[in-house]
């Protein structure tokens, strides 16, 4: 992308997304939410199209796509599911698919990547602890060493894909304390397969919305994870996270315009056709002129994202600095998860009765923008925060 102009690469590829999702994924949608779960054929067909970790170096069988293109799947994706449960496979995969390509070691990409791209494998972030959420320096999860490689003890919690990694296989970055006297610089990144002795799954969480990935945890009791499973440096791991967050929050904005834009084309189709008093409601200046100020918010919330995107690609060149990007994303995660959930709101008022039933696909897209309001890569308060810090220094 230059000057905010998509490549003809980049839009002949939002195109077959959009096809693929307009044909495979939107006709599930429904069904996606009501059996809480993402049908295999869904999963296959994304890994066809190169969607599943695209962020992935082609050695290890990605796509090797920048973020811009990371970007646009993950709108396309959670404008065709607008519960964006499927965003949420897709968007921790290319992340931190991402992340683990940039910072893990030959043996183990070569080991684990090539599984995940095919949709055969999940791939997951684990740092959320019952008592340690968003300060990722807090956590209490540690990782000994002990011959060669490392002993895992502790607990991972709120952490999205648990039932799916027992399912299909995979793990989770994980990240632990092995120097816990050094506070967050004493952090480090494993990937944690789930099926190593010692890891065990906790309980499925029943959530409000997002039904089609489970959100669930782990206890780690003397989990033997091998060295070369440890991404990039020992006690660096707080600063490779904070790096993942950053690319992660980009594309959780991306899913939130996607289902917003969603939002508000199925709000338009209705206020055209609903009538009362004689004329469609949209005649009337109460919800037209709100219809008015809800896509401009969208328009602005998605400029904010795509400069985002832009700025994650042009910063592998060397043009701006961790600061500016840091900000960017959160800006972006923050306006854009505010921006989908007043959409949704309002669109399900001009909706009536009819907004507040199941029948109305409004209700599971309100749902599930709410868990990336609450959490996903950051709560609002805390995106304030890293704005407020990135500005005062």
């Amino acid at each position: 992308m230059s000057n905010f102009s998509l490549t003809e690469e980049q839009i002949l590829f939002r195109w077959a997304v959009r096809d693929f999702c307009k044909r495979n994924l939107a006709p599930n949608a429904k069904e996606i939410d009501e059996k809480r779960e993402i049908p295999n054929d869904v999963i296959k067909g994304m890994a066809q199209l190169g969607l599943l970790a695209l962020t992935v170096s082609p050695k290890y069988g990605g796509a090797g796509a920048d973020f811009t293109m990371a970007t646009i799947a993950a709108e396309e994706l959670a404008y065709s599911d607008n519960s964006a449960a499927t965003a949420v496979l897709y968007l921790v995969e290319a992340a931190w698919g991402y992340i683990f390509n940039k910072y893990g070691t030959k043996r183990a990409l070569e080991e684990v990547m090539p599984k995940i791209v095919k949709g055969e494998s999940f791939l997951g972030i684990a740092s959320t602890e019952p008592d340690a959420g968003s300060d990722v320096a807090a956590l209490t999860t540690t990782a000994s060493k002990e011959g060669d490689g490392y002993l895992l003890n502790g607990e991972k919690s709120y952490i999205s894909g648990v039932k799916e990694a027992q399912k299909l296989g995979g793990g989770y970055i994980t990240i632990a304390k092995t120097a816990p006297k050094l506070g967050h610089k004493g952090e480090t990144l494993f990937y944690v397969p789930f099926d190593t002795p010692g890891i065990i799954p906790t309980a499925i969480l029943e959530n409000m919305g997002r039904m089609g990935i489970s959100s669930g945890g782990f206890i780690a009791e003397n989990a033997k994870i091998p060295d070369y499973y440890v991404i990039g440096e020992v006690n660096k791991g707080f600063y490779y996270a904070l790096d993942g967050f950053t690319h992660a929050r980009v594309l959780v904005a991306a899913a939130c315009i996607g289902t917003a834009k969603r939002a508000i084309d199925i709000g338009m189709d209705y206020i055209k056709q609903r009538k009362a008093f004689g004329k469609p409601i949209g005649k009337f200046q109460g919800i037209r002129f709100q219809l008015a100020d809800d896509y401009t918010k969208l328009e602005c919330a998605r400029l904010l994202v795509y400069k985002a995107c832009w700025m994650l690609d042009e910063f592998e060149k060397g043009r701006f600095t961790y600061h500016d990007l840091n900000k960017a994303a959160a800006m972006a995660k923050l306006y854009a998860g505010t921006t989908a959930f007043d959409i949704y709101k309002d669109v399900m008022l001009w909706h009536g009765a009819y907004g507040y039933t199941k029948e109305c696909p409004l209700e599971r897209g309100f749902r599930g923008v709410m868990s990336y309001i609450i959490g996903a890569e950051g709560a609002q308060n805390i995106l304030k925060l890293i704005i407020g810090n990135e500005l005062l220094g």
